[in-house]
């Protein structure tokens, strides 16, 4: 039997499992799906960057150590970052509990989003995406 995996409709995902949600005020929230989560197993430990920091898209914004593996968090969008979530570098766990509440990484004011936001999965093409990411990570043996 597949694994289900919810992805959340008002949000854009990207490869490297991080989802971003803008607000009526253009500021984006960025944090993990589920499935992404999944391979990752418990997280242990995470960094993120301090407010005002300048991150761009698909380069390195913070690190993670989780029961699976450790690795690079890759900023989905090019902007500053303007808050950080300290109860998830004190409770990394809260991640793996609430991904799209609670456990939330950084929002960030884009400074490209209309052109970023295109290179990312959402809406109509969500569903086909999260189906063959599964396969993948299936055919991988990432997930168990």
């Amino acid at each position: 039997m597949k694994k289900q995996f919810d992805f959340k409709s008002d949000r854009f995902y990207n490869s490297n499992h991080l989802w971003s949600k803008q607000d009526a005020a253009g500021i984006v929230t960025v944090g993990m799906d589920e499935l992404g989560l999944d391979s990752l197993g418990e997280l242990a430990y995470l960094t993120l960057p301090s407010e005002r920091t300048p991150v761009e898209m698909d380069k390195a914004m913070g690190s993670m150590e989780a029961a699976k593996m450790t690795g690079e968090l890759v900023a989905p969008v090019s902007g500053i970052v303007i808050e950080k979530n300290d109860r998830v570098l004190q409770n990394p766990l809260l991640v793996n509990e609430e991904p799209y509440g609670n456990g939330w990484l950084v929002k960030i004011e884009p400074t490209n989003w209309e052109k970023e936001s295109e290179t990312m999965v959402s809406g109509d093409k969500l569903p086909g995406w999260a189906e063959q990411e599964i396969e993948r990570f299936e055919t991988q043996g990432i997930l168990d």
